[in-house]
């Protein structure tokens, strides 16, 4: 049976995801930390693959991971060459993103997105010795994520690789997914668990009011508050868990709604960003403010409807990597949808690092996240020129 908690709280991070990047509004990422969300309900399900069947799990979770990053690449990669983009071999990196696949100018902002799904390739490829240890030691391998942000924060370990800085930002959230599926969080007493998530919260809100970034009190633009605070929620928000969501079954509507982005959430985290940097400047051009609330409202609207038209063309190939039978619209019945089986996590696909700026042709800035180039989770404001 599906775990529908777990189902809802994905639609609830995919949808964060698009409404901050339409939005730009940095409280949202306070309010649901959605990426730190997204690796720890990957995590936990990494783990459910890897006790069900073993390394080659990590096999299952690349076919259901690659083919829908290459049917965006199908369609980008030769946009970006004819725009300028120079060939050269790390255009292979587009087929299996270990580091930032290359871009030109425009290709950044629109598929900035990508690294997250180089994050998750790096976490699936480390699942299978990172859950050997959690196995025998899981608070000490829970732990090391944090210390090793904690080090590189405080200069103890200045200039890292790129990819032990993800580590140190995002993989403690991934083993948090671990303790999940173990069963530790939900075995944490009340006397545990709360103090801990407070002191978790407190910490990191104080580092974050302490040290703003360039947006305020944006997550993004802090890696240390970014991962004590969503900690803090993901202890509250996984630990606790209902047994049951028997409510969203009353909302036929509602809980088809949550059937169709989990089943497709890998198609609109990476589809999204495009369609969000294109109507930045289109907007403006019409007259709607971009930072105005009826010009965000139609800009979301636009958003959510382009999303949905390209999820029903090219939404299928995930049902064929997970060797399903395609469907267009999927999750028919309720019955159907939980006979499915446990899905990945955003599958990863996940969260776009809530990023940074482009503006629309008013001058104003809209939010976009930046190519997070040599691990950095730092931002780009770019002022789009319209006519």
């Amino acid at each position: 049976m599906r775990n529908r908690y777990l189902d809802l709280l994905r639609f609830l991070a995919i949808v964060r995801v698009i409404v901050y990047h339409v939005t730009g509004y940095a409280t949202l990422t306070l309010v649901f930390p959605a990426m730190s969300v997204m690796f720890a309900l990957a995590g936990s399900l990494m783990a459910a693959s890897l006790t069900r069947s073993g390394p080659a799990a990590v096999g299952r979770r690349l076919r259901r991971l690659l083919p829908s990053l290459w049917v965006l690449a199908v369609v980008v990669v030769p946009a970006m060459l004819l725009s300028g983009l120079p060939v050269t071999p790390r255009v292979l990196l587009w087929l299996f993103p270990i580091a930032d696949p290359p871009a030109n100018n425009w290709g950044a902002l629109a598929l900035s997105v990508i690294w997250y799904l180089r994050d998750y390739l790096w976490f699936v490829l480390a699942s299978p010795v990172a859950f050997w240890l959690f196995r025998r030691a899981p608070l000490l391998t829970l732990l090391v994520p944090y210390l090793l942000l904690v080090a590189i924060e405080a200069g103890i370990y200045p200039a890292p690789p790129p990819v032990l800085r993800e580590f140190g930002l995002y993989f403690g959230a991934w083993m948090l997914g671990f303790a999940h599926h173990a069963g530790m969080l939900r075995r944490l007493s009340g006397r545990v668990l709360y103090p801990v998530a407070l002191a978790l919260a407190v910490g990191g809100g104080a580092w974050i009011v302490g040290h703003p970034g360039p947006r305020g009190y944006d997550l993004n633009d802090n890696h240390l508050g970014n991962a004590l605070w969503s900690a803090a929620f993901i202890l509250i928000a996984l630990g606790r868990a209902p047994s049951e969501v028997s409510w969203l079954g009353r909302s036929r509507l509602f809980d088809r709604a949550v059937t169709v982005v989990n089943r497709r959430a890998l198609t609109i985290y990476l589809w999204h960003m495009p369609f969000v940097v294109a109507l930045t400047p289109l907007v403006g051009v019409v007259g709607w403010s971009p930072r105005q609330p009826v010009g965000l409202a139609i800009r979301v609207l636009l958003v959510f409807a382009l999303v949905g038209l390209v999820t029903l063309a090219v939404g299928w190939v995930e049902d064929v990597a997970a060797r399903r039978r395609p469907e267009l619209i999927p999750g028919g019945s309720i019955q159907s949808a939980e006979r499915t089986g446990t899905e990945s996590a955003l599958r990863p696909g996940g969260e776009a690092a809530d990023g940074a700026g482009a503006a629309g042709a008013t001058g104003e800035r809209a939010v976009v996240p930046a190519q997070r180039l040599a691990g950095e989770a730092a931002s780009v404001e770019i002022i789009a020129r319209g006519s």
